[in-house]
C-alpha cells in the first residue's frame, strides 16, 4: 500500500509548487521539468551519456531516473531511453526532492516528490480553465504520458467534486502566473 500524505501537506505542497514557478518565472503549458530542473541549477545528465557499466548501475537505483547532491550541487540522472512524457515527469519528481529540501530516502519523500510531480505537471485550476474534457485532452495539452493524464484528470474530477468551488489564493496566483498560456 501507498504511503498517503495527509490533505494539510498536500495543500503545503500545491502552495510550495506554485510559490516555486513564480520564483523561477516558470508560466508555459506544457510545464518542463527540464525547465524547473534547469532553473534549480541542476546538472542534468542522461543515462546514455554514461558508460555501460555505470548505466547497469544506474538502472539497479531506478530505471526512471534519480537525483543526488554532491557538494552543493544537485544532480539528476534519467533515463532517457524513456518516452518524453515520463522523462518530463521524472525530472519534475527529482525537481520536487530538490524543492522539498529531501535528505534522505523515504516512504514520505517519495510520496511528497510524486505528489510534486502530479501538481506540477497538471495542476487541477490549469485543466479547469483550459476546459479539458478528458485525459486525453489532458495529455495534448500537458505532453505528459497517457497514463499520467489519466491520473491528472482523475484528481481532476475530484477537485472538482471535493474542492472548494472557489479557487484558493495559490490557485488564483497559479493562474494569474499561466494567464497568457490559458
Amino acid at each position: 500500500m501507498a504511503f498517503r500524505l495527509s490533505d494539510k501537506r498536500c495543500e503545503e505542497i500545491k502552495e510550495i509548487v506554485v510559490s516555486t514557478f513564480e520564483e523561477l518565472n516558470i508560466k508555459c503549458i506544457p510545464i518542463s521539468g527540464f525547465e524547473m530542473a534547469t532553473k534549480l541549477n541542476a546538472i542534468i545528465i542522461p543515462y546514455s551519456s554514461k558508460s555501460e557499466n555505470a548505466r547497469q548501475i544506474m538502472m539497479t537505483e531506478s530505471e526512471d531516473g534519480f537525483s543526488v547532491k554532491r557538494d552543493g550541487i544537485w544532480y539528476i540522472f534519467y533515463n532517457d531511453s524513456k518516452g518524453y512524457g515520463r522523462i518530463n515527469n521524472t525530472l519534475m519528481h527529482e525537481c520536487g526532492h530538490i524543492v522539498l529540501d529531501h535528505t534522505e530516502d523515504s516512504e514520505l519523500a517519495e510520496a511528497e516528490a510524486k505528489f510534486f510531480a502530479k501538481y506540477a505537471l497538471a495542476p487541477p485550476a490549469l485543466i479547469h480553465k483550459l476546459g479539458l474534457k478528458d485525459s486525453y485532452e489532458v495529455y495534448m495539452h500537458f505532453d505528459i504520458s497517457l497514463e499520467a493524464a489519466g491520473y491528472a484528470y482523475s484528481y481532476y474530477c475530484k477537485w472538482l467534486n471535493y474542492g472548494n468551488k472557489n479557487y484558493t489564493n495559490y490557485e488564483l496566483k497559479l493562474l494569474q502566473l499561466f494567464k497568457e498560456a490559458v
